[in-house]
């Protein structure tokens, strides 16, 4: 493991663009729980009732929504960013970071200090609110106090439009400039480092193929196989965080 750190360090040290790719394997080490796993939020509720027409088209289904959306943000928003995250914040502030893509809702990049301009957000976030008329965005907390206030369908205060955790949901089409950007970003790097990631969600997954097929160094860091471990130039099997994290130490060392 040692001496495959030392090389991971090495080709970031060596590098011009290195593009972070992140899942759910970072923000579990952050004790947000993953929400697919057994006793998750989808062993509560039946996924097919947050279809984004559903919500679009029924109070039932938005008050659900609602209920089923109140407890993912419970279990995120006083979560704290591992070392893995401030691994990721690093990488940027020594300007090897191009960009970081991320399959997370939680925010937890940018409490560890990464800038705006540097993330794209392929599923959203739950640290804002959004309407779906005028597009007006607001936090999330204060929406949440009319939640808890009785308000159980929360209405826009400019256009009186429907208000939806701005998060991707089923049915939702992807964010059409995130999702380019990060493709365009993938073929363009010179490393490409995926964290945490089980690499089955698409198109999201595509992207480290993308890169490798470009001529990047791929990098896995994930407790689990995935998919495109055979393709990978180094594997690392461990905790998400500690691991990035003894990366960078390495690349400072450099």
């Amino acid at each position: 493991m040692e001496h495959k750190i030392d090389e991971v360090a090495r080709l970031i040290a060596g590098a011009k663009k290195v593009v972070v790719f992140v899942g759910a394997g970072l923000s579990t080490e952050s004790g947000i729980p993953d929400f697919r796993s057994p006793g998750g939020v989808w062993d509560r509720y039946d996924p097919a009732d947050f279809d984004f027409q559903n919500f679009l088209s029924r109070e039932s289904s938005r008050e659900k929504y609602w209920q089923m959306a109140t407890e993912m943000y419970e279990a995120m928003k006083d979560a704290q960013p591992n070392s893995g995250h401030m691994a990721v914040a690093e990488l940027e502030r020594l300007g090897k970071l191009d960009c970081l893509i991320t399959q997370n809702i939680d925010g937890l990049h940018f409490k560890a200090g990464n800038s705006g301009e540097k993330v794209l957000e392929l599923h959203g976030t739950a640290m804002h609110v959004a309407c779906l008329s005028c597009q007006k965005r607001y936090d999330r907390g204060p929406i949440q106090e009319k939640v808890a206030a009785g308000e159980k369908v929360p209405r826009c205060d400019s256009c009186g439009g429907l208000l939806k955790p701005a998060t991707i949901s089923f049915g939702q089409s992807m964010p059409e400039r995130e999702t380019a950007e990060a493709f365009r970003r993938s073929a363009g790097c010179d490393v490409f480092i995926v964290i945490g990631s089980s690499l089955v969600v698409y198109p999201a997954a595509q992207m480290p193929v993308e890169a490798k097929r470009a001529g990047a160094k791929l990098i896995i860091i994930n407790r689990d196989a995935t998919p495109c471990d055979s393709m990978a130039t180094i594997v690392l099997r461990g905790p998400a965080g500690p691991t990035m994290g003894a990366i960078l130490e390495k690349v400072k060392e450099i």
